[in-house]
C-alpha cells in the first residue's frame, strides 16, 4: 500500500526499504540478519515515529537504551553488546541513506550518532603443545580429517563445511575456496551454499598434509556410499558429509570440537581459533602478512595486521635479536 512520504513511518519504511532495495541485492543471510535487527530492535524502539520526524537526539537515546533494553518476544531485559549495537546502528544507518538519496528526509539524522566503544575480543591460538595434544586427541574421530584441513589451512568453519570436491585439485595441489555452508536464521533452518564472506573466492596451495587428509576423506566417503547405497545423497558433492551424504550440522560439529577442547584442557577453545591458530602459525613461521592474508581470505593485509598484531611485534623482537646477533658478529670478524 502506497503510503505518502510525508505521512510514511520510520516502521514502513524499514519495510519498503527491505522489499524493494534489499531483497535480492544481499546474500540470502545477509538479508535474514538485517530483518531481525530490524523487527528485534529497530521497529519496537523507533518504528512509529514519523520518518520526517525521526531525529538525531532520537535515534541516540534508543542506542543508549539498546544497553539495557528488553528485546521483542524476550521476557527480561538483555543487555545488547556494543557490537550488536554497531550492527544494529548499520542497519539503520543504511535505510536511512536510501531514505536520504530518494530525498524522502533531508539527510540522514543517525551521521552525528555515538556508539558504544567495541573492546577487541583476544585472541586465544592454541599454543604449540596443545596443537599436539589437539591432533592426538582427535586422531581416529570420524572429524579427524575435518578439523585437520581447517588448523592447516585457516578456512573458516563454513566454508571448509562447503568445500566441494570439483574444489579439490589433488594434480596441483591447491583448493578453490569460493563458498561456505550456511544455515537459515531461524530455528530448525535449511542448509544451504552462499558466496564466501569477501563474496570473492581464493585459492590456496596447503601443505601436503592436507591434501593427505583430503584424500583419506574421500576414501572413508567412499565407504560410507556404498554403506547407503540408495540412501546417499551428497547433492552438492560436498567433501565433508555424515554417513548418507547430507552436509554436516554445525551445532553437531560444534559439540564434537568442544568435547576434543576439553580433553586436551581449553575448554574455552572455540572452531574460529583453529583459524587463529594457522595464522598466527604462518606468521611465526616467517609467512609475509600478504600470503597469510591471501590465505585467510581477509579483504586487506592492514585487516590481518589489526588481529594479529601482537604476533608481528613479537616477529620484530625476534628480527632484532636476530640483527644484534649479526652485528656482534660482523664486530667479532
Amino acid at each position: 500500500t502506497y503510503t505518502e512520504p510525508d505521512k510514511m513511518t520510520v516502521g514502513e519504511w524499514l519495510d519498503m526499504w527491505l522489499k524493494e532495495y534489499v531483497t535480492g541485492a544481499v546474500k540470502p543471510f545477509t538479508l535474514a540478519s538485517y530483518t531481525a535487527q530490524c523487527e528485534n530492535h529497530i521497529k519496537p524502539g523507533l518504528g512509529a515515529i514519523k520518518l520526517t520526524a525521526l531525529n538525531s537526539v532520537q535515534i541516540q537515546k534508543f542506542y543508549n537504551g539498546l544497553k539495557t533494553t528488553q528485546s521483542k518476544g524476550k521476557g527480561k531485559n538483555n543487555m545488547l553488546s556494543p557490537k550488536t549495537i554497531k550492527n544494529v546502528h548499520g542497519v539503520l544507518h543504511k535505510a536511512l541513506d536510501k531514505a536520504a538519496e530518494l530525498r524522502y528526509i533531508a539527510f540522514n539524522p543517525s551521521d552525528p550518532c555515538t556508539l558504544p566503544r567495541i573492546k577487541k575480543k583476544e585472541v586465544k591460538p592454541l599454543e604449540q603443545s596443545e596443537i599436539a595434544a589437539f591432533l592426538k586427541a582427535v586422531q581416529g574421530s570420524r572429524y579427524e580429517n575435518l578439523f585437520t584441513v581447517v588448523l592447516f589451512t585457516g578456512l573458516r568453519e563454513g566454508e571448509a563445511l562447503g568445500l566441494s570436491w570439483d574444489k579439490v585439485d589433488f594434480t596441483n595441489g591447491t583448493i578453490l575456496v569460493n563458498t561456505q555452508l550456511q544455515q537459515a536464521k531461524k530455528r530448525g533452518g535449511n542448509y544451504y551454499l552462499a558466496e564466501t564472506k569477501s563474496s570473492k573466492g581464493r585459492l590456496i596451495t596447503p601443505a601436503p598434509s592436507v591434501m593427505a587428509a583430503l584424500r583419506a576423506e574421500k576414501v572413508v566417503q567412499a565407504e560410507r556410499r556404498l554403506m547407503a547405497g540408495r540412501a546417499w545423497n551428497n547433492k552438492y558433492n560436498l567433501v565433508f558429509t555424515n554417513e548418507i551424504g547430507e552436509n554436516l550440522a554445525i551445532n553437531t560439529v560444534y559439540k564434537n570440537f568442544k568435547k576434543i577442547a576439553a580433553e586436551i584442557g581449553r575448554p574455552d577453545a572455540r572452531v574460529h581459533d583453529l583459524r587463529h591458530t594457522f595464522a598466527v602459525m604462518s606468521l611465526q613461521e616467517g609467512d609475509d602478512v600478504k600470503t597469510v592474508q591471501s590465505n585467510l581470505g581477509h579483504a586487506t593485509a592492514s585487516f590481518t595486521l589489526d588481529v594479529y598484531g601482537h604476533v608481528s611485534e613479537k616477529m620484530k623482537k625476534e628480527s632484532a635479536a636476530r640483527m644484534e646477533a649479526f652485528i656482534e658478529s660482523v664486530k667479532k670478524a
